[in-house]
């Protein structure tokens, strides 16, 4: 058989019509090469926008209606003013237009000039009679910096176990440890994984990055002693019994080298919590959670709905009774009302773990943290999830987010993750990604983006396809960073994106003009544009989160010995000889440890705890306003948290922190270990 033949491009009238709803018809991989999508691409991408493309007929039929909405409209339906000024389509408005704004905080004007922050109605009447109503997004010029620069600690939650932690690390443990830190160290933030509400099991997903929802948090992060409670609960055997169980998972993990068990977790707290349920609320505590649930509107009883149906008819809502797979339907709002005590019960864990993340951020800024807790937005949902559920209309259906391919994979990229369709986004101002940013501010000091990327573009892979035949489709960038500054400068919250790897022109330049951080990790950061060699550290940038690794990366001690080549070669998944890793990986590090001797980091026959201090040392040479510090570096852990490419081959996300020789190690060792603490003053002086 020969080769497949390429896939055929799009024709002009159907490139015309992807350009009018932001679907692209090519992309360019580097920036000497362009790859054309294939019509499949486009057709199905702009279907899952609501556009009829099914036949050539159907396209410029599209096209005509398309070219004709915008020739004729007044105004955009969301439109962004950066401060007091009116953006420019107020402007080109036809003369004698007369405006109507109503102001989010209630007040009426004539005028767009001078609003204050917010997300206002502006109505629009032309003298030919024509009216229009828009969204105005009025934010900040940009986010203010950080007070400072800061340095931090770098941990996913889970696995920061202590001695009163169930078998998993807890908000608890997050607070204890930003308390320490702030103090004892001077740290200035803890940066964790997302905290998004799981997928329910068994088996959970472990991944924090493809939860059910983005916007409500997961109650397996819940310290149960802490709850107030709990302290009530009549049947003290059986919270003999649960605590008992408790002290089994963590021993399992911490003494026997057991994985963390997720899902058994979350089973001993959930009976634990259904315990605390049946005790009734004190009158100040009843009054808390009703002004919550009021607070939450709409959006938290959709999740607890979910939540509650999902344990009857089971995880994905797909599969669910026809009726109840619309979150409105009469059939719905019956089961809603039947399931009463249930949606009560997950609207009330929602209650007690906001209230558990707020308490951990007090812990951080009463430390003297001046960012705090530094939380992580997972680039999107799972398709059965409970956000899919309740916000189908902002969701493309049919469609999942994913890359294309690119040196590192030639196949590309399918998160399984649905992308919202940008022009149901903007058609209602942008409310679900309001609604998100507001919850999660409640109690993040900064917030990280994961593939910031997203706000501009998503590259599309239609269900059923592979991600080569997928295409990009664009967001309004200004109107998704303006809600994005809007929402944090009110919280007075710093924001960070991960824009690591493929990075369109104008997107670090965006995100800089408006005060979003990047993210820089140490070895990837040479100089690309000339002799490929490290850069040192003087031409890095200052407006970044500065890192050694990530929780998708080798930690520091493998990556100087080499190790992360041999656990990849010994689970297949080298596509090279592990002879041309090894020395491809060794001349790598070769590299930066002549450049960490000329920097005066490093002396010659250094030990690894030395090598590992010269990194560190190396990034606080940098502009970088802030520093952080990968948790396992500073006792010499060597196993990543995740190994991209692998799924049952490796405990991903599943591994606690550990020292050089696989060892468990407790947030109160961590506390007392000479070897992060001696890390730590590097940053110190």
């Amino acid at each position: 058989m020969g080769a497949p033949r390429p896939a055929e491009p799009p024709s002009e009238d159907l490139s015309r019509l992807a350009a009018l709803h932001g679907v692209a018809t090519s992309y360019r991989p580097s920036p000497d090469r362009t790859v054309a999508a294939s019509a499949t691409a486009v057709t199905l991408a702009l279907a899952a926008l609501g556009v009829d493309t099914a036949t050539p007929q159907a396209v410029r039929a599209a096209l005509a209606a398309r070219e004709r909405e915008l020739g004729e409209r007044l105004l955009p339906p969301t439109l962004v003013g950066w401060d007091t000024h009116a953006p420019a389509a107020l402007a080109a408005l036809p003369e004698g237009t007369r405006l109507h704004v109503v102001t989010e905080q209630g007040e009426t004007r004539a005028s767009a000039e001078h609003l204050p922050p917010g997300v206002h109605e502006v109505t629009a009447t032309a003298p030919d009679g024509r009216t229009a109503r828009a969204h105005l997004i009025v934010a900040p010029p940009r986010l203010p910096a950080p007070p400072g620069r800061s340095y931090g600690l770098l941990v996913q939650l889970y696995s920061l176990l202590s001695r009163r932690s169930w078998g998993m690390g807890d908000l608890a443990d997050l607070g204890e440890l930003a308390g320490w830190a702030g103090r004892a160290l001077g740290a200035g933030f803890v940066q964790v994984n997302p905290l998004h509400a799981a997928v329910p099991g068994p088996p959970t997903d472990p991944s924090p990055y493809r939860p059910s929802s983005r916007r409500f948090p997961d109650p397996v992060h819940l310290r149960i002693e802490d709850v107030p409670e709990f302290a009530y609960v009549d049947d003290r055997d059986r919270v003999r019994a649960l605590l008992e169980r408790a002290g089994r998972l963590r021993e399992a993990v911490l003494d026997q080298g057991a994985l963390i068990d997720r899902d058994a977790v979350w089973e001993a707290k959930r009976e634990a919590l259904e315990l605390v349920h049946e005790v009734p609320l004190g009158p100040g505590r009843r009054a808390a959670y009703d002004d919550f649930r009021a607070g939450q509107g709409r959006a938290l009883q959709d999740h607890a709905t979910w939540c509650a149906l999902a344990e009857v008819h089971g995880a994905d809502w797909h599969r669910w009774p026809a009726a109840l797979r619309d979150p409105r339907s009469p059939d719905t709002a019956r089961a809603r009302r039947e399931l009463a005590h249930r949606v009560d019960f997950h609207s009330r864990l929602v209650w007690l773990t906001d209230a558990q993340l707020r308490a951990a951020q007090r812990a951080a800024r009463e430390a003297g943290m001046p960012v705090g807790i530094v939380h992580d937005l997972a680039v999107g949902v799972h398709p059965g999830g409970a956000d899919a559920w309740a916000q189908q209309e902002y969701f493309a259906a049919g469609m999942s987010v994913g890359a294309p391919p690119d040196a590192f994979n030639a196949r590309g990229q399918d998160w399984g993750l649905p992308p919202w369709r940008p022009d149901r986004l903007a058609a209602f101002g942008y409310a679900p990604f309001r609604a998100l940013l507001r919850g999660l501010f409640r109690y993040a000091g900064a917030l990280r983006i994961d593939h910031v990327m997203g706000l501009f573009r998503l590259w599309w892979v239609p269900e059923g396809h592979p991600p080569t035949e997928g295409t990009y489709v664009r967001y309004d960038a200004e109107a998704m960073l303006a809600v994005l500054v809007l929402e944090a400068s009110r919280a007075g919250a710093v924001v960070i994106g991960e824009d690591l790897g493929t990075v369109e022109p104008g997107v670090r330049e965006a995100l800089r003009e408006r005060g979003v951080y990047g993210t820089s990790v140490l070895w990837f950061e040479r100089d690309w544009d000339g002799d490929r060699r490290p850069l040192p550290p003087d031409g890095w940038r200052a407006d970044c989160l500065a890192t050694a690794t990530t929780h998708d990366l080798p930690p520091t001690a493998a990556r100087l010995s080499g190790e992360h080549v041999e656990l990849r070669d010994s689970l297949g998944l080298l596509t090279r000889s592990v002879e041309e890793e090894r020395a491809e990986a060794a001349a790598d590090t070769a590299e930066w440890r002549e450049l960490f001797v000329r920097l005066g980091l490093l002396g010659a026959d250094a030990s690894e705890e030395a090598e590992i201090q010269a990194v560190y040392g190396c990034l606080l040479r940098t502009p970088a306003r802030m520093v952080g510090v990968w948790l396992p570096d500073g006792v010499g852990d060597r196993r990543p948290q995740n190994l991209p490419g692998t799924w049952d081959q490796y405990p991903n996300w599943r591994l606690p922190i550990a020292d050089a020789r696989g060892r468990p190690v407790t947030l109160e060792e961590l506390a007392g270990s000479a070897r992060l603490r001696a890390l730590m003053d590097v940053l110190r002086e």
